[in-house]
């Protein structure tokens, strides 16, 4: 099947029609078929494309598996070990099995370098010499860490074994020894013929053998694939079909199949069979891919080409990448320098001590501890001992916070019921936990259009017939009303009652039968197109090449004609409830260049009629001289398009007999031309469409998605860019940037020649600059578009690749280089780069230009380029991207950027498969992005400052105490006080606020989308923040050290005794230390719960319980070597004054931050808190607007727009109708819905 090029050089520039051939060839691929072209003459004709053996290099044995295991087609895995090169059919997406889980998670857990900090500290703590704390106080939190992350991962690991499973185990029919046996999924194998029946996913990549259909014909939908619920069909070859059809001759089949190596192309497949001593050629129509559906084929039979990873649905996934979010890599930055500091301070006291020793330590004879050890080495061991003292400042149970209040985000939004889609039962589901809080700083959208902004569904809404147009709200008798109700269709057996129309005088027109325009204007749309028909349960089952057609044919049944059935030259239809069949002389079928297509019937009465529907810039040309209506029919249409509606002209023309039998000639000659027959075709076709004569238009909806226009409204309030990526035409992606208002009127519209000149100029002129400017520090770019307004960019999949110099080009380059065409691309007039720097310059030019502009769309291109698009954007802005989808398309585009959104609920589950979260509306994305996502935002942030603070504020006061205990690293609190620290006595509260906090409810989130762009900038978790922690934990550490220092320096309690020992300077700094790390993170709380208010009087609570438990004489009976502090507790806590000193501590900490707070709410408030101030006026304002909400009138737009034609994107069926090659047999007459047609076919010239 040749296929027409992207012609890169020529004048014109790429075929905006067409999307970019094979756009992932590897550069070896494009080097050997340079080589081979390098020869061609330019002008020669074009020999039938010979396959070369080094592309063949897959072969496949029918009905012989022993063949695919030969020494011949084994790979290295390993050292010597080999295995099969042939995939076997099972998948496997999961990362753990029953022997490896523990070494694999401990291994990936210990990757971490906070664990791997802790596993060093654990063994520093054992060795006697440098402990200083007992080594429980380590092992206790990093086992609790270890288990619990290890759960999480095993838990997720669960259930991809279940989802792999469930896939593995589904049944097919494969032959074994001669006979059909049920088999599972994962025990198929290249070269087993297997048997598929109607509504069976297709388990591998098959070659079709035969069909129940004739001519093996086989219906698939690709929805996995592509999202598209419209069928395409796959025809077996000739000699399969004839021969191939019993059990007993599949068991005797035993073709050789050479074709391509696996790999990701959904256009492309090249291969022949070798059967009997014959060579049949194969392509992409013979193959059934994996991931379809067989629809409306009883059975058919095929041959495993490729299995398991090596299907092309597995190769087109991309790579899975890790993903992490900014604030982990700020995150782990943070622990480094925390690290850094560590160090550095451990350094410094084990300096401290050396001096100390030296100086005092050594010359006290009540100091002497009987090891002769020198100052030195000393202050060795008081490095390593400060190492562990000063650990808790890399906090431990950091990681596991923060895994669990990521945890807790995803079960808020898989239990958000705002975000649950009742009609098809789908709630919004987080597929990952570690990405939330990424939400709230998105850039950019990268969205796909089929599936995703529109529902694919259309809808016939308005037409004009004669000059008048209807489709408004309008009684039977003309009269027109603001709110009308749906048309009774009950007087229309065969109507479909899913149809609405709110026109009722349109119904009297056509039932009165006066108006001959009407009548013809559904007639033409009965006979006029390519729709088969199937009889089910007595209904009429319509099944088009583009939704189009079939809402155009909808229509027409409705209002009383009936299409019922075709033949290869006859079509019968219903008008009025009279049967008439109309003899089919032939069909010049639609194609993307002839944006039209026609019908030539021969009448009951003998006179011949051409019916012609298409695109209103193509039918005008077309029009006969007297044609009527044509200006009241343009105006129509202006504003059928400026309602964003699909338009197409219909109209028709008489032909004598005579002129008739001259073109059908010249027809048939062109039919069977061998040179360029598609070329031939339509100058025949051009001979005939002329002198035409017009009835009037239609107009079609293409149904958005409910919301869309106002998600995307409120996302650009949020200053998230927008971009559109689709596989659709220009007019039609044009057309729905306006219906969902990415496009408006006031909006300059820039296409790729426009684009390609702006950089080329660029280019031109950074050439000419001096070269020391070229890679120095260059000035700030000049804007593209420097006049004022907004810009947009509509842009196809070939100019893509002229902008960008994809590798596809190099083919093409290196054989006019050969040929001399012209000069090697290193002379700047060339539009080529002249090195990589400069292909580099031209990519960043074309971010900058497209991130210049309002709104971006991409059609036409292909599921490599989406992705490329995301990771340019991601590469060279630095920017947060995520990609929305439906289907196999997106997959890459969702994997490529930093979060992936699946549209699940819809037919194909690829993209969800894929994704990191998924739903089934478009609309939901502004809650998930500005809800979700920003609270997860603000309340991480909140949690990592908070979390940094405390640390900071509980380790130092070892810092402040080693200048009174000689460096020794003796610690300042009890032991158990430092383990339980961050496990039970500062942890709820700070947890509760990651998981609950919120500065303003959902809805004020969603009426201010200005609040969004703290998070887009990172404003509220930085290394300016990290450094306000610290500083803000030194003074607290100062103020919970120095004042109860101070306190019991030369002190008298009440009864007489001095309280200033160690041990209740210890409580008491530690009491300090926990009143106020409970009561700073009250201050820092935005949204009080009662579970808040419980967990800070509950941690305090826990606090004392647990103190006085372990200070009691009991435990110390118990284990004396662990529990020292007997007493301690009761004794100091009952003297006033140390309660006073606790106050005084508490309060000298806090007061600061009161006022700081304050002054910064007053003075410089942000917008949050704005919107906090005046919470209560704006619920009661939303209150209001909902009690006078009503459906907005529509408003038409100022200037006229081209409607895009609706038409499919691809050829339709005129010549599988016309061969008859899906007709069973041909009746004489008309016979019952038996004899009618029951296939359903369906085939795009583009699998995407």
């Amino acid at each position: 099947m040749s296929r027409r090029r992207v012609d890169s050089q020529g004048s014109m520039g790429p075929d905006d029609e067409v999307m970019p051939y094979s756009d992932d060839e590897t550069d070896d691929e494009l080097g050997a078929s340079s080589d081979g072209e390098a020869e061609e003459p330019p002008g020669a004709p074009q020999p039938p494309v010979e396959v070369k053996p080094s592309e063949m290099g897959w072969k496949v044995k029918a009905n012989d598996r022993p063949y695919h295991h030969l020494p011949e087609f084994q790979k290295k895995v390993f050292l010597c070990i080999k295995k099969s090169r042939y995939s076997g059919n099972g998948i496997k997406t999961y990362k753990y099995n029953v022997l490896t889980f523990l070494p694999l998670n401990l291994y990936e857990q210990f990757k971490r370098a906070a664990n791997l900090y802790f596993l060093a500290l654990l063994i520093l703590q054992i060795i006697p010499d440098i402990s200083t704390l007992p080594w429980y106080t380590t092992l206790i939190p990093l086992v609790v860490v270890l288990g619990i992350t290890a759960i999480k991962d095993l838990v997720d690991d669960l259930a991809r074994h279940r989802m792999d499973k469930e896939i593995n185990n589904r049944k097919s029919e494969v032959l074994l020894d001669g006979r059909f046996q049920e088999s599972k999924w994962m025990n198929i194998q290249v070269g087993d013929v297997v048997r598929l029946k109607k509504n069976d996913f297709i388990p591998a990549d098959i070659l079709l053998l035969s069909s129940s259909n004739p001519n093996s014909l086989c219906y698939v939908e690709t929805a996995e694939l592509d999202g598209e619920t419209n069928l395409k069909f796959k025809m077996g070859l000739r000699v399969t079909d004839e021969r191939l059809q019993e059990e007993h001759q599949l068991a005797q089949f035993d073709a050789l199949i050479e074709c391509e190596e696996p790999n990701n192309r959904l256009d492309k497949f090249v291969g022949t069979m070798l059967w009997q001593g014959e060579r049949y050629p194969l392509d992409l129509d013979n193959m059934l891919l994996r991931g379809c559906k067989v629809r409306n084929t009883e059975e058919c039979h095929g041959l495993v080409i490729f299995a398991g990873a090596d299907t092309k649905i597995m190769r087109n996934g991309g790579k899975t990448r890790f993903k992490r979010t900014k604030i982990d890599e700020l995150m782990n930055y943070m622990v480094y320098t925390i690290f850094v500091l560590l160090i550095l301070v451990a350094a410094g006291l084990a300096i401290g001590h050396t001096f100390w020793y030296e100086e005092i330590g050594s010359k006290a004879w009540y100091l002497y501890d009987g090891k002769n050890q020198d100052a030195s080495y000393r202050g060795f061991l008081s490095f390593w001992g400060y190492i562990i003292v000063l650990n808790t400042m890399v906090p431990i149970s950091l990681y596991v916070s923060v895994e669990v209040i990521r945890l807790g985000q995803s079960k808020f939004i898989n239990w958000d019921l705002q975000m649950y889609f009742s009609e098809k039962d789908t709630p919004a589901k987080a597929r990952t936990t570690t990405l939330n809080e990424q939400l709230g700083q998105i850039q950019y959208i990268f969205s796909d259009k089929t599936g995703t902004l529109t529902q694919n569904i259309m809808q016939f809404k308005k037409c004009t017939i004669a000059g008048r147009s209807y489709g408004s709200p309008t009684t039977a008798e003309g009269v027109t009303l603001d709110r009308g109700r749906p048309v009774d269709w009950s007087w229309n057996r065969y109507a479909d009652r899913k149809f609405q129309f709110m026109d009722h005088s349109l119904v009297a027109v056509v039932r009165s039968k006066k108006d001959k325009d009407a009548t013809e204007f559904f007639k033409l749309l009965s006979l006029c197109h390519t729709v088969m028909v199937e009889h089910k349960d007595g209904e009429l089952v319509y099944q088009a090449a583009s939704p189009d057609e079939g809402a155009l044919v909808t229509a027409a049944r409705n209002f009383g004609y009936v299409f019922l059935s075709r033949t290869q030259d006859t079509i019968t239809i219903s008008e009025m409830e009279q049967e008439t069949t109309y003899e089919m002389l032939a069909l010049l079928d639609f194609n993307s260049d002839r944006k039209r297509m026609s019908i030539i019937l021969k009448f009951p009465d003998g006179h011949i009629r051409l019916y012609c529907k298409g695109a209103d810039t193509v039918i005008y040309e077309r029009l006969a001289p007297n044609s009527r209506y044509k200006d009241t029919t343009q105006s129509a249409l202006d504003i059928f398009a400026n309602e964003t509606l699909r338009t197409l002209c219909l109209c028709y023309k008489d032909i004598s007999a005579t002129e008739y039998e001259a073109w059908s000639r010249k027809h048939k000659e062109a039919q069977v031309s061998s040179a360029d027959r598609d070329a031939a075709l339509d100058h025949v076709y051009e001979q005939i469409e002329n002198n035409l004569m017009l009835i009037g238009a239609t107009a079609i909806e293409d149904k958005l998605q409910d919301g869309v226009p106002e998600t995307i409204a409120k996302l650009a309030k949020a200053d998230i860019k927008i971009w559109v990526l689709t596989g659709d035409k220009k007019e039609t992606a044009e057309n729905i940037g306006y219906s969902c208002s990415l496009l408006t009127d006031d909006m300059q519209i820039h296409y790729g020649e426009d684009v390609n000149e702006k950089l080329r100029l660029r280019q031109g002129n950074r050439r000419n600059e001096p070269s020391n400017f070229h890679r120095g520090k260059k000035k700030p770019a000049e804007p593209f578009f420097p006049e004022p307004g907004k810009n947009a960019l509509i842009i196809t999949g070939g100019w893509l690749n002229e902008i960008l110099y994809e590798k596809k080009k190099k083919r093409r380059r290196l054989r006019l280089r050969r040929l001399g065409k012209r000069p090697p691309p290193s002379s700047p007039q060339d539009g080529q780069p002249m090195n990589d720097w400069e292909k580099e310059m031209r990519q960043i030019d074309f971010v900058d230009m497209a991130c210049e502009c309002e709104a971006v769309i991409c059609c036409r291109v292909t599921p490599k380029q989406k992705a490329n698009v995301v990771s340019l954007v991601k590469k060279y802005k630095k920017a947060v991207t995520l990609s929305i989808g439906d289907g196999a398309n997106d997959v890459n585009m969702i994997k490529t950027a930093d979060i992936g959104v699946g549209i699940s609920g819809q037919e194909g589950m690829q993209a969800v498969m894929s994704s990191d979260y998924a739903f089934a509306q478009f609309r939901y994305l502004q809650r998930l992005l500005l809800v979700h996502g920003r609270w997860s935002y603000i309340r991480m942030c909140k949690f990592l400052r908070f979390f940094f603070f405390k640390n900071f504020a509980f380790t130092l006061v070892h810092f402040w105490y080693s200048f009174f205990s000689g460096y020794s690293s003796q610690v300042a609190y009890e032991d158990w006080f430092i383990t339980l620290y961050n496990l039970c006595y500062s942890s709820l509260p700070v947890l509760l606020v990651g998981l609950l906090d919120q500065d303003v409810n959902d809805k004020l989130s969603l009426k201010f989308p200005k609040l969004y762009l703290p998070g887009q900038q990172g404003t509220l978790f930085n290394y300016r923040n990290f450094f306000i922690s610290l500083f803000h934990g030194i003074f607290v550490s100062l103020i919970i050290f120095f004042i109860p220092y101070g306190a019991f320096l030369q002190t008298m309690g009440q009864d007489g005794e001095a309280p200033s020992d160690y041990q209740s300077f210890a409580v008491v700094t530690a009491s300090s230390l926990i009143f106020t790390v409970n009561l700073q993170i009250s201050l820092d709380t935005s949204y009080w719960t009662f579970v808040n208010c419980f967990a800070v009087l509950g941690s305090i609570a826990i606090y004392f319980g647990i103190m006085f438990d372990i200070h009691s004489a009991g435990i110390h009976v118990i284990f004396p070597s662990a529990f020292t502090f007997t007493g301690v507790a009761s004794n100091a806590l009952r003297q006033p004054y140390l309660w006073l000193t606790i106050i005084l501590t508490v309060g000298i900490s806090l007061l600061p931050v009161i006022c700081i707070q304050f002054l910064h709410k007053t003075i410089w408030p942000s917008v949050g808190d704005k919107v906090q101030r005046n919470r209560k006026k704006y619920e009661m304002e939303m209150e209001e607007e909902e009690k006078k909400k009503r459906p907005p009138a529509f408003q038409r737009g100022q200037r006229s727009r081209r409607s895009a034609y609706a038409f499919s994107h691809s050829r339709g069926y005129a010549d599988l109708i016309s061969s008859g090659r899906s007709i069973r047999r041909r009746p004489p007459a008309r016979g019952g819905p038996q004899d009618s047609i029951r296939e359903v076919p369906q085939r795009e010239a583009e699998n995407i």
